[in-house]
Protein backbone atom coordinates (compact mmCIF):
# COMPACT_ATOMS: atom_id res chain seq x y z
CA UNK A 1 0.00 0.00 0.00
CA UNK A 2 0.82 3.75 -0.51
CA UNK A 3 2.83 4.63 1.72
CA UNK A 4 1.55 8.80 1.60
CA UNK A 5 -2.09 6.69 2.00
CA UNK A 6 -1.08 5.26 5.38
CA UNK A 7 0.47 8.18 6.15
CA UNK A 8 -2.71 10.44 5.62
CA UNK A 9 -5.62 7.57 6.85
CA UNK A 10 -2.77 7.69 10.12
CA UNK A 11 -3.33 11.49 10.64
CA UNK A 12 -7.20 11.41 10.16
CA UNK A 13 -7.52 8.09 12.43
CA UNK A 14 -5.42 9.74 15.00
CA UNK A 15 -8.14 12.83 15.31
CA UNK A 16 -11.07 10.68 14.77
CA UNK A 17 -9.90 8.99 18.11
CA UNK A 18 -10.31 12.71 19.63
CA UNK A 19 -14.08 12.60 18.48
CA UNK A 20 -13.01 15.11 15.21
CA UNK A 21 -16.54 14.46 12.94
CA UNK A 22 -14.74 16.33 9.85
CA UNK A 23 -11.90 13.69 9.66
CA UNK A 24 -14.76 11.07 10.32
CA UNK A 25 -16.11 12.48 7.13
CA UNK A 26 -13.64 12.60 5.30
CA UNK A 27 -12.75 8.87 5.86
CA UNK A 28 -16.13 7.80 4.97
CA UNK A 29 -16.17 10.14 1.58
CA UNK A 30 -12.47 8.02 1.17
CA UNK A 31 -14.15 4.83 1.66
CA UNK A 32 -17.38 4.54 1.14
CA UNK A 33 -17.51 3.40 -2.44
CA UNK A 34 -15.29 0.77 -1.99
CA UNK A 35 -17.01 -0.61 1.10
CA UNK A 36 -20.40 -0.18 -0.83
CA UNK A 37 -18.88 -2.30 -3.63
CA UNK A 38 -17.41 -5.21 -1.92
CA UNK A 39 -20.57 -5.38 0.56
CA UNK A 40 -22.45 -5.59 -2.55
CA UNK A 41 -19.96 -8.58 -4.23
CA UNK A 42 -21.01 -10.64 -1.05
CA UNK A 43 -24.58 -9.75 -0.86
CA UNK A 44 -25.89 -8.76 -4.19
CA UNK A 45 -28.15 -6.07 -3.03
CA UNK A 46 -28.11 -2.72 -3.46
CA UNK A 47 -30.23 -2.04 -0.22
CA UNK A 48 -28.74 -4.15 1.96
CA UNK A 49 -25.16 -3.43 0.65
CA UNK A 50 -26.37 0.28 1.38
CA UNK A 51 -27.04 -1.04 5.10
CA UNK A 52 -24.11 -2.48 5.41
CA UNK A 53 -22.13 0.62 4.34
CA UNK A 54 -24.09 2.66 7.02
CA UNK A 55 -23.59 -0.13 9.95
CA UNK A 56 -19.91 -0.20 9.37
CA UNK A 57 -19.27 3.20 9.45
CA UNK A 58 -21.74 3.57 12.57
CA UNK A 59 -19.59 0.96 14.18
CA UNK A 60 -16.11 2.94 13.22
CA UNK A 61 -17.69 6.05 15.13
CA UNK A 62 -18.54 3.68 18.29
CA UNK A 63 -15.14 2.37 18.36
CA UNK A 64 -13.35 5.39 17.54
CA UNK A 65 -11.61 5.38 20.50
CA UNK A 66 -10.15 2.31 20.19
CA UNK A 67 -8.80 2.79 16.91
CA UNK A 68 -5.25 1.95 16.02
CA UNK A 69 -4.20 4.87 13.63
CA UNK A 70 -0.52 3.43 13.17
CA UNK A 71 -2.71 0.23 10.98
CA UNK A 72 -4.31 0.07 8.35
CA UNK A 73 -7.70 1.87 8.40
CA UNK A 74 -8.90 0.48 5.24
CA UNK A 75 -8.10 -2.77 6.53
CA UNK A 76 -10.01 -2.45 9.60
CA UNK A 77 -13.21 -0.88 7.67
CA UNK A 78 -12.99 -4.16 5.14
CA UNK A 79 -13.26 -6.78 8.11
CA UNK A 80 -15.75 -4.65 9.62
CA UNK A 81 -17.93 -5.32 6.14
CA UNK A 82 -16.90 -8.71 5.76
CA UNK A 83 -18.87 -9.57 9.24
CA UNK A 84 -21.66 -7.64 9.39
CA UNK A 85 -22.39 -8.66 5.63
CA UNK A 86 -22.03 -12.73 6.86
CA UNK A 87 -24.16 -11.47 10.04
CA UNK A 88 -26.56 -10.10 6.97
CA UNK A 89 -26.32 -13.53 5.29
CA UNK A 90 -27.10 -15.76 8.53
CA UNK A 91 -29.98 -13.66 9.28
CA UNK A 92 -31.45 -14.12 5.82
CA UNK A 93 -31.51 -17.76 6.26
CA UNK A 94 -33.28 -17.88 8.86
CA UNK A 95 -36.06 -15.44 7.50
CA UNK A 96 -38.06 -17.10 4.45
CA UNK A 97 -38.41 -13.59 2.64
CA UNK A 98 -35.16 -12.67 2.87
CA UNK A 99 -33.90 -15.90 2.46
CA UNK A 100 -35.82 -16.41 -0.58
CA UNK A 101 -34.56 -13.11 -2.38
CA UNK A 102 -30.72 -13.33 -0.67
CA UNK A 103 -30.24 -16.85 -2.37
CA UNK A 104 -31.80 -16.46 -5.12
CA UNK A 105 -29.47 -13.78 -5.91
CA UNK A 106 -26.39 -13.99 -4.09
CA UNK A 107 -23.18 -15.58 -5.16
CA UNK A 108 -20.83 -15.42 -1.66
CA UNK A 109 -18.04 -14.62 -3.53
CA UNK A 110 -15.88 -11.57 -4.26
CA UNK A 111 -13.37 -10.35 -6.69
CA UNK A 112 -9.47 -11.76 -7.15
CA UNK A 113 -8.44 -7.89 -7.14
CA UNK A 114 -10.74 -7.53 -3.83
CA UNK A 115 -9.13 -10.70 -2.45
CA UNK A 116 -5.70 -9.62 -3.36
CA UNK A 117 -6.11 -6.71 -1.45
CA UNK A 118 -7.46 -8.19 1.45
CA UNK A 119 -4.79 -10.81 1.83
CA UNK A 120 -2.00 -7.63 1.15
CA UNK A 121 -3.30 -6.29 4.06
CA UNK A 122 -3.58 -9.42 6.03
CA UNK A 123 -0.18 -9.69 5.40
CA UNK A 124 0.83 -6.19 6.50
CA UNK A 125 -1.14 -6.90 9.61
CA UNK A 126 0.51 -9.91 10.19
CA UNK A 127 4.07 -8.50 9.69
CA UNK A 128 3.36 -6.08 12.02
CA UNK A 129 2.03 -8.87 14.83
CA UNK A 130 5.65 -10.87 14.37
CA UNK A 131 7.56 -7.88 13.99
CA UNK A 132 6.01 -6.52 18.06
CA UNK A 133 7.54 -10.37 19.66
CA UNK A 134 10.07 -9.99 21.67
CA UNK A 135 13.76 -10.52 19.82
CA UNK A 136 14.08 -14.43 21.13
CA UNK A 137 10.56 -15.03 20.69
CA UNK A 138 10.12 -14.11 17.06
CA UNK A 139 13.01 -16.13 16.63
CA UNK A 140 12.11 -18.90 17.33
CA UNK A 141 8.84 -18.13 15.68
CA UNK A 142 10.62 -17.62 12.11
CA UNK A 143 11.96 -20.73 12.52
CA UNK A 144 9.50 -22.73 13.20
CA UNK A 145 6.87 -21.43 10.57
CA UNK A 146 9.22 -19.79 8.06
CA UNK A 147 12.75 -22.35 7.96
CA UNK A 148 9.80 -25.21 9.13
CA UNK A 149 12.37 -26.55 11.75
CA UNK A 150 11.06 -28.87 14.69
CA UNK A 151 11.56 -27.98 18.21
CA UNK A 152 14.05 -30.53 18.60
CA UNK A 153 15.85 -29.18 16.16
CA UNK A 154 15.13 -24.96 17.17
CA UNK A 155 16.14 -26.43 20.75
CA UNK A 156 19.33 -27.85 19.68
CA UNK A 157 20.51 -25.37 17.54
CA UNK A 158 19.85 -22.52 19.88
CA UNK A 159 21.04 -24.37 23.18
CA UNK A 160 17.54 -24.22 24.89
CA UNK A 161 15.35 -26.87 26.24
CA UNK A 162 12.48 -28.00 23.89
CA UNK A 163 9.80 -27.04 26.70
CA UNK A 164 11.40 -23.87 26.53
CA UNK A 165 10.61 -23.43 22.47
CA UNK A 166 7.05 -24.62 23.05
CA UNK A 167 6.39 -21.99 25.88
CA UNK A 168 7.59 -19.41 22.95
CA UNK A 169 6.00 -20.80 20.55
CA UNK A 170 2.78 -20.83 22.60
CA UNK A 171 3.13 -16.95 23.52
CA UNK A 172 4.27 -16.07 20.44
CA UNK A 173 0.98 -17.34 18.75
CA UNK A 174 -1.26 -15.88 21.94
CA UNK A 175 0.76 -12.76 21.13
CA UNK A 176 -0.05 -12.56 17.73
CA UNK A 177 -3.71 -13.69 18.07
CA UNK A 178 -4.40 -10.76 20.47
CA UNK A 179 -2.69 -8.50 18.51
CA UNK A 180 -5.00 -9.15 15.55
CA UNK A 181 -7.94 -9.82 17.07
CA UNK A 182 -7.34 -6.40 18.57
CA UNK A 183 -7.35 -4.95 15.55
CA UNK A 184 -9.54 -7.06 12.77
CA UNK A 185 -12.40 -8.80 15.18
CA UNK A 186 -12.77 -12.83 16.06
CA UNK A 187 -14.47 -13.43 12.89
CA UNK A 188 -11.54 -11.73 10.77
CA UNK A 189 -9.01 -13.82 13.15
CA UNK A 190 -11.15 -17.46 12.39
CA UNK A 191 -11.15 -16.71 8.69
CA UNK A 192 -8.22 -15.92 8.31
CA UNK A 193 -5.83 -17.49 10.86
CA UNK A 194 -5.83 -21.26 9.34
CA UNK A 195 -4.22 -19.49 6.80
CA UNK A 196 -1.37 -18.15 8.78
CA UNK A 197 -1.12 -20.62 10.60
Amino acid sequence: MDKKVIYIDEKLVSKLQKGDEHAYELLFNKYHKDIYRYAYSLIKSKEHAEEVVQEVFVKVWLKRAKLKPELSFKSFLFTIAKNTAYDFLVKASKDQKLKQYVFNNTSVSYSPVENYMLNTEYELLKEKAINSLPPKRKLIFEMSRNEGKSYQDISSELGITTQTVKNQMSQALGSISIFLESYGGITFMLLQIPYFF
